[in-house]
């Protein structure tokens, strides 16, 4: 186990009393960012981010904050959203979840792409419509329903310093707006103001935003007004940040978003990383996760979170919580038995159809590798799900006999196209190699390499990746007990603090003929992930 600073420890009641008062963040572990949340009911629901991957915008489901389970994708086909051509960091931005007169509604950005939209559908897990789209704001669009039925847009305008929030009245049914976009916030003066929520809380208007970037300046504002187009007061604080606490271990916290329970306590959901020390200075490896935290209102109606007193931290206590936060499960499998992906699966832009099968060999994912790799801006065969641990352990039993010179498939762990790592089986001048390979900066390098025996040929082969907070080490098994490390790499290498953007380290299966189809497909028996 690594210490509380890191939060790497399963989840468990730790007050000792099954009342279920304490339970931990990141309540969604990984690279789940800007998450959106609402209730209907007593069911919550929430969204994040999701950049370059498809299916796009993931939905949770929950019926007390603490445990949430997937249940679908957002944005699930071609018709919704192309992410062909989107470099990595573009694609899918923040997204808010809305729900009103029996309609969910998720509005959002595609970056480089169609700009903002909207899509609704009569059930949380969908299917949702065609985009809808919207004419006026940046990035980062939310939906509010008011208590006459009128929908307002709250985005963000502008870049850098003048960035500001803007709001203006839509028609729900076309997207077409009905006034003109009015300000309603300029900010404390930092750069970047987005992300912005609006809500009708107690007769007033207020609109939350973030403030500073998305990195240590990070920090969640709050204004409010009785009049939806304003004039809008700006509490003089900001409502939520450790941008002033270095030295805590939960940074750049933000990007809030406001739900009531049944018992009539708020809470905000909110982004934050866990920052990796090293004598290179701090690093995040995991991307930005999924927090909670409950608010607390002052005595003249302000929302208040955690302005650098360090309330917001991996081991929360509350008399609110709704119910005790389940164990993390040590080790998940996938034994590849259904007829579809697991929803924590995904794609690299688009869903690569004919690049990978579930019912080709039942029991068994086929990839079959295209011309591409990893470091193309492309769809590589590949599927992937979110690091969620410092400390686990991925392995899988394959296999793959390629017949063709540079043909290629196993295991992955990828940041971006430019900076990712390997290891699987290669034919290399007609012999068959295990290989690790190395990709920082677009520039790839071997750094491990073991001939496999030609008598192998029908044998399966495990292929592992292990991770801590300094490395990710590499090996490879031909009976699966007893392993061979080929090479290590550093964990910083696939961190945001050196190839910057706003992604996390996603890992799992790839094939590739390296600039040709291969001839041979890869078979994948099971794919584990185990919490170390």
């Amino acid at each position: 186990m690594v210490g509380e600073g890191l939060q790497e420890n399963s989840v468990r009641r730790a007050d000792g009393t099954g009342q279920g008062k304490i339970y931990r963040n990141p309540v969604i572990s990984g690279f789940y960012p800007d998450p959106s949340v609402l209730r209907v009911g007593d069911d919550f629901y929430l969204v994040t981010s999701s950049f370059e991957y498809f299916p796009a915008v993931p939905i949770f489901h929950s019926k007390d904050l603490v445990n949430w389970k997937q249940i679908g994708h957002i944005l699930d086909r071609e018709s919704q959203v192309n992410l062909d051509e989107r470099r990595s960091s573009s694609g899918i931005y923040a997204a808010t979840l809305r729900y009103h007169d029996g309609r969910f509604y998720m509005i959002t950005t595609d970056v480089r792409g169609i700009g903002n939209f909207y899509v609704w559908a009569e059930r949380p897990e969908g299917p949702y419509s065609d985009p809808i789209r919207i004419p006026y704001g940046n990035i980062d669009p939310s939906l509010m329903f008011d208590d006459d039925g009128k929908a307002y847009v709250t985005a963000q305008n502008g870049e850098g310093a003048e960035s500001h929030i803007i709001q203006y009245e839509i028609d729900i049914r076309t997207g077409e707006a009905l006034t003109e976009p009015v300000v309603v916030c300029r900010g404390d003066g930092g750069v970047w103001t987005e992300g912005p929520h609006l809500y009708k809380i107690n007769g007033m208007y207020y609109v939350f935003c973030a403030c500073g970037g998305t990195g240590e300046d990070h920090r969640e504002l709050v204004a409010r007004s009785s009049h939806v187009f304003g004039p809008y007061e700006l509490y003089p604080q900001p409502v939520l940040t450790h941008n002033q606490m270095q030295d805590h271990p939960l940074q750049y916290i933000g990007h809030a978003d406001l739900v009531d329970d049944r018992n009539g306590n708020w809470w905000a959901v909110f982004l934050g990383v866990r920052p990796v020390p090293s004598s290179e200075g701090s690093f995040t490896l995991l991307g930005r996760e999924t927090f909670l935290a409950p608010v607390i209102w002052t005595e003249d109606g302000w929302p208040v979170i955690d302005n650098n007193v360090g309330n917001v931290g991996f081991l929360m206590e509350t008399d609110g919580l709704l119910a005790p936060q389940e164990e993390t499960a040590q080790l998940e499998q996938d034994d590849f038995d259904g007829s579809v992906l697991d929803l924590s699966w995904a794609f690299v832009r688009t869903e690569p159809k004919n690049s990978y099968s579930l019912t080709e060999r039942p029991g068994w994912l086929r990839l079959k590798g295209n011309a591409l790799t990893l470091s193309d801006v492309a769809t590589p065969a590949c599927v992937l799900k979110r690091q969620r641990h410092f400390r686990m352990r991925m392995s899988a039993c394959m296999e793959f006999h390629p017949r063709a010179d540079g043909e290629e498939a196993g295991l992955c762990v990828r940041y971006n196209d430019s900076a990712h790592y390997e290891i699987g089986v290669k034919n290399i001048a007609g012999e068959r190699f295990v290989v690790v390979s190395c990709t920082m900066k677009g520039v790839t390098e071997g750094i491990g390499r073991m001939k496999l025996m030609d008598d192998a040929e029908a044998a399966p082969v495990f292929l592992a990746v292990t991770s801590d907070e300094e490395a990710y080490s590499f090996s490879c098994s031909s009976d699966g007990q007893e392993w061979r490390e080929l090479g290590s790499a550093p964990t910083r290498l696939l961190s945001t603090n050196v190839n910057a953007g706003f992604l996390g380290v996603c890992a799992g299966l790839y094939a590739t003929g390296n600039g040709t189809a291969c001839q041979t497909p890869a078979d994948f028996d099971w794919f584990r992930y185990e919490i170390l």
